[in-house]
């Protein structure tokens, strides 16, 4: 689920002598530094959070067989997961993750659009199952793990990219920008292509969202007829 980078352990294009002294391509101020602890947990973030999102399926998938869907809920949550689906693959059919730094489609709006998007789609399968537990799990994840990420990719961002520092400041993280970003970027151009979605592997969203709403309609019917012979 990263954005504009696949990983910020991916060698950048930042050259030795930039290297050694800290400095950001094109620039003559040493790139930040986060605290010890924070790289590390950083580290810890980018290879923790696929198992951590498996067992937050495991766990809405336990809260479904032990409570009955809201079939009012799973209708309105439509709302949410459609444009958080709609987000996620516009933004995967745009970006170009490490080869330029992408300011078109909704990265005009936003640095982090496909982050927003996944919220949109959590938030949407939480209101769902309308569990408590279930959206407690899913903030704590986004807070412990996907904030030290996108700090990360950023960092990954300021180091490879020199015009992202003016980027950043013209275009808010995930809340979208009523106005569109206008600035030059490395290559910036093209809009969406489906051969990036493909390749970025976005319709696995789609699917695996088809997949809970099935469960969320049909699941907890099956176990029912299954177990008590109820119809």
């Amino acid at each position: 689920m990263s954005d504009q980078a696949h990983s910020p352990d991916v060698p950048s294009r930042t050259s030795n002598a930039a290297q050694a002294t800290g400095t950001q391509p094109g620039s003559l101020q040493p790139a930040s530094t986060p605290p010890a602890w924070a790289a590390r947990w950083q580290r810890i973030a980018r290879r923790i959070r696929v198992p951590v999102g498996f067992l937050v399926a495991a766990l809405y998938l336990f809260e479904l067989v032990r409570r009955a869907p809201n079939y009012a809920a799973v209708g309105w949550s439509v709302a949410l997961v459609a444009p958080g689906l709609w987000l996620r693959g516009y933004s995967a059919g745009t970006v170009k993750k490490n080869r330029e730094l992408t300011t078109t489609g909704p990265y005009a709006y936003m640095r982090n659009p496909l982050y927003l998007g996944s919220m949109l789609i959590a938030a949407g399968f939480a209101l769902a199952l309308l569990s408590w537990l279930v959206a407690l799990v899913l903030a704590l994840g986004f807070l412990v793990v996907y904030v030290p990420v996108i700090a990360s990719e950023e960092r990954f961002l300021r180091a490879t990219f020199p015009e992202y520092d003016e980027y950043s400041r013209r275009v808010p993280r995930l809340i979208p920008a009523g106005r569109r970003y206008q600035g030059v970027s490395s290559a910036n151009t093209g809009g969406f292509s489906p051969a990036l979605y493909f390749k970025h592997r976005e319709y696995n969203a789609v699917l695996g969202s088809a997949l809970l709403y099935f469960c969320l309609l049909l699941l907890r019917s099956a176990l029912d007829i299954f177990f008590n012979g109820r119809r």
